[in-house]
């Protein structure tokens, strides 16, 4: 028996990603509204509840008015907008938060899918947390540069309008206000909200997330292989998150903003000098793939009892 699935926002960039993923999958079963009904909340309700599975697409109005169409007691929901990432009733979708926490999500219904940011700094700084490398109260800092998609339609337009990309680099968030901090608070674990200076690449995807840290001031002076340890041992036996042997990540010298490639892989690097006490974590995705769309079919996998990797890129 097949799994109903609604992709609710499946013609904008993470809907068209998710329904690649998706397609010529036998047990599943995609439902679709006619172009001309898109907008028809009638339409949509009846889709809604009609699915096993519903991936919501959409600005985060629309992803709330989306769920109060639901009137079941069974239809399962991943939400990829930020609409309910802090939001009660709702398990965050980073299946490697921790231990255990793919589980969790295996009897969630609603599944807030993470962002593209938060999933590279989660993934370098929550086992850092849980270890106690990383004091809760520490002040962290958080930089990268993602691909101009992760901006959405009017980003889009803006670097492949008429006129050209508007700078090949371009730091954005600089009031401290971004939308993502809430989450990276509370999923890592920290006390504080991170720092956090993003900024946008002149390439279409792709994106390098990166916490430096001041080993030498930190409790316990924890060495390069402390923190290589905890996250191998994190990940170990992860089919999509890597972590680079502490030799090539120390002698790697440059980590590309391409280096996943269009996959749906998440790699992460342990960078820097043993002689200098400090530190250099970086964590490379796509922001379509990882950051979005696979973290998405990664969630509804396991909200299905598939197989964690089915239809993924890797």
């Amino acid at each position: 028996m097949s799994i109903n699935v609604f992709i609710d926002g499946g013609h904008g960039t993470t809907g068209i990603e998710i329904a690649d993923r998706l397609a010529d999958r036998p047990e599943l079963s995609l439902i679709t509204v006619p172009e001309d009904k898109r907008r028809d909340a009638g339409a949509r309700r009846d889709a809604l509840n009609a699915a096993d599975i519903v991936i919501l697409c959409l600005p985060d109005d629309a992803a709330r008015e989306a769920v109060s169409l639901i009137d079941n007691d069974r239809t399962r929901v991943i939400d990829a907008s930020t609409a309910h990432r802090v939001a009660d009733g709702w398990t965050y979708g980073f299946p490697e938060l921790e231990p255990h926490h793919r589980e969790v999500l295996a009897n969630s219904r609603f599944v807030a899918n993470p962002g593209c940011w938060p999933t590279g700094f989660l993934a370098l700084v929550r086992p850092l947390v849980l270890t106690g490398l990383l004091p809760a109260d520490w002040p962290v800092t958080v930089s990268g540069a993602s691909g101009y998609s992760g901006g959405g339609k009017a980003m889009i337009a803006d670097y492949e309008g008429a006129d050209g990309a508007p700078s090949a680099f371009r730091p954005y968030g600089l009031a401290l206000g971004h939308k993502h901090v809430p989450e990276m608070t509370r999923y890592s674990g920290l006390t504080h909200p991170p720092l956090f200076a993003p900024a946008v690449a002149n390439a279409y995807r792709g994106m390098i997330v990166e916490v430096p840290l001041q080993l030498r001031a930190m409790p316990g002076v924890p060495a390069l292989a402390d923190i290589h340890a905890a996250l191998a041992a994190a990940y170990a036996g992860s089919q999509i998150v890597s972590v680079a042997s502490l030799e090539d990540s120390l002698s790697i010298g440059q980590v590309a903003l391409e280096h996943v490639g269009a996959t749906d892989r998440l790699a992460l690097f342990v960078c820097g000098s043993a002689d200098s006490g400090q530190a250099r974590l970086v964590a490379a995705l796509d922001n379509l793939g990882k950051g979005a769309a696979g973290a998405a079919v990664q969630n509804l996998n396991i909200l299905a009892g598939l197989p964690i990797t089915a239809g993924l890129r890797l």
